[in-house]
């Protein structure tokens, strides 16, 4: 990929570990982030999206462990220059210490869960440019209220005095991004940002997000499995299964040409808007046991389109266009399997490409 990569994620494993058993929740990942566009990255609950970027952040709980790959972000200097750092090589210390705020911040999904109750909104926004940035308190207060401002909070000197309770959960969110922007970071993760808002609230905060991208030429990162958020923000989308990416490109690759069953069955899941269906789609059997070894591919099981080798041996990633990639044995030419979209999902696909309707909720 020529484009000037900000982030790049190689071959990432990750595995937690107890007494009892290792779960191998990362198994083999490789993602791209280009300086000021925003990557997606989709999948059902415990596909490995999120452990993916907070391993990034080293924000993974206890007992994690990156068991092998690079995290290589691409910061680039002053006067121009670009320095290349491998983040697996640095401690959750210094990562927390010198990363985490300063050049790469995270937006959570609750911001109850991440505002402190006891302290003010203003505090808690001053506190990061006040360590990292070295400013006065009179600075950062002024900054703070700039800041809360630009994400469309009114009376921000009233809101600099109150606390989390006090506001409602789309000015808590906002607090959040506010937070996250307060030492200028380079690259912006959003984890399920908009999941506890109700759909007013939501549309409000992508693209108040979408807006501070623009302005600010921030490289963003969304964790989500709403495809309607996907197909809003993404300018590249990367699908997860069982720790892995099994497809990836451009979101108009993902969203038009869709190659992996997976995926169509993602695709399909999602309620038409427009027209009346008797029934919604629901893939079959249940993700794999990523504590036991897996042999073949981890879908195979689910894959109605599943060939023998499917069962045997792991597919690499095919190459499908400049952009487009996939894993899955059926793009395999050695394999003469017959790739067919399934037929309603085509139709939904030609009915987008036509402007006739629209089945993103």
């Amino acid at each position: 990929m020529s484009e000037d990569l900000i982030l790049e994620i190689k071959n990432l494993s990750v595995s937690f570990k107890d007494r009892k058993k290792t779960i191998n929740v990362i198994r083999g990942v490789d993602l791209s982030l280009i300086r000021g566009k925003t990557l997606a990255i989709v999948g059902e609950s415990g596909s490995g999206k999120s452990v993916t970027v907070k391993s990034v952040m080293a924000l993974n709980t206890k007992g994690a462990i990156i068991d092998s790959g690079e995290i290589l972000y691409n910061h680039k200097n002053p006067d121009g220059t670009t320095e290349t750092i491998d983040l697996t090589e640095l401690s959750a210390k210094q990562i927390i210490k010198n990363i985490n705020g300063q050049k790469i911040a995270m937006v959570f999904q609750d911001p109850l869960a991440i505002l402190n109750p006891t302290m003010t909104i203003g505090k808690q926004i001053t506190e990061g440019m006040r360590l990292h940035r070295k400013i006065s308190r009179k600075d950062a207060k002024q900054e703070a209220i700039k800041l809360l401002t630009h994400v469309g909070i009114n009376e921000p000197e009233l809101r600099m005095k109150q606390y989390p309770h006090q506001l409602s959960g789309g000015m808590r969110q906002r607090v959040v991004i506010a937070i996250a922007l307060s030492c200028n970071p380079d690259v912006l993760i959003c984890d399920e940002p908009t999941t506890a808002l109700d759909v007013t609230i939501q549309a409000k905060i992508l693209e108040l997000i979408k807006n501070i991208q623009r302005e600010r030429g921030l490289s963003v990162i969304y964790i989500t499995h709403d495809l309607g958020v996907v197909a809003s923000v993404a300018d590249y989308v990367a699908v997860m299964y069982a720790g892995k990416v099994i497809e990836k490109g451009t979101a108009e690759d993902v969203f038009f040409r869709p190659a992996h069953p997976y995926t169509w069955g993602l695709f399909l899941s999602v309620p038409n808007v427009d027209k009346k269906e008797d029934e919604l789609y629901s893939i079959p059997g249940n993700p794999p046991d990523l504590s036991e070894p897996i042999k073949g591919d981890a879908f195979a099981v689910r894959n109605e389109n599943a060939l023998p080798i499917d069962y045997e041996e792991e597919p690499p990633i095919f190459k499908l266009s400049k952009t487009h990639y996939v894993a899955s044995w059926l793009y395999d030419p050695k394999q003469n399997a017959k790739v067919e979209i399934p037929e309603i999902l085509r139709k939904r696909i030609s009915d987008m490409e036509t402007g006739v309707g629209s089945w993103i909720l």
